[in-house]
């Protein structure tokens, strides 16, 4: 199956606000991702499938991320891709995408959490470059769980 990476769009909202649900449990709303989109420093990025399938037709999405610009750093967010999508390389091509736009446009360095026992998105992040420099105690609930602060500096790309 073949994925494209695009901005995402206002009608997108819909979908992403339900792969939210079954990714986080703290969802963003549809009003927050509908006020994000607006923000002139923030780029929302979506991952829809290509070709129609039997059970899902074409330009679903099935994954989201997003980055805001606070001058030459980029703070990623809501990285997440639907539980029947993922092992696929869909996180890694929307952070690509994410990352080399974000780099034009000014970005130097990257940063994100990410739950301390999640280790396929630490190993995601690792292997794109990222590097723990800090934990968030208890950063996350249901279940409570410590946040790495993960780094990409221009140094360790």
């Amino acid at each position: 199956m073949s994925y494209t990476i695009r901005r995402m769009r206002e009608e997108d909202i819909p979908q992403v606000v339900e792969i939210e649900k079954i990714a986080f449990s703290r969802p963003w709303t549809k009003s927050i991702f509908k006020a994000a989109l607006l923000l002139p420093y923030a780029a929302y990025y979506v991952a829809v499938e290509d070709v129609a399938s039997a059970e899902e037709p074409a330009g679903k999405v099935v994954g989201m991320c997003g980055v805001k610009r606070i001058f030459e750093e980029g703070d990623i967010s809501n990285v997440a891709v639907h539980p029947a999508h993922r092992g696929r390389g869909i996180s890694r091509k929307m952070l690509e995408v994410l990352m080399r736009e974000a780099r034009a446009e000014g970005v130097q360095a990257f940063t994100l959490e990410v739950r301390a026992g999640n280790a396929v998105a630490v190993n995601l992040y690792e292997s794109l470059g990222f590097r723990t420099e800090g934990v968030r105690p208890r950063f996350y609930e249901d279940p409570v769980e410590d946040g790495l602060i993960m780094w990409q500096r221009p140094e360790t790309r």
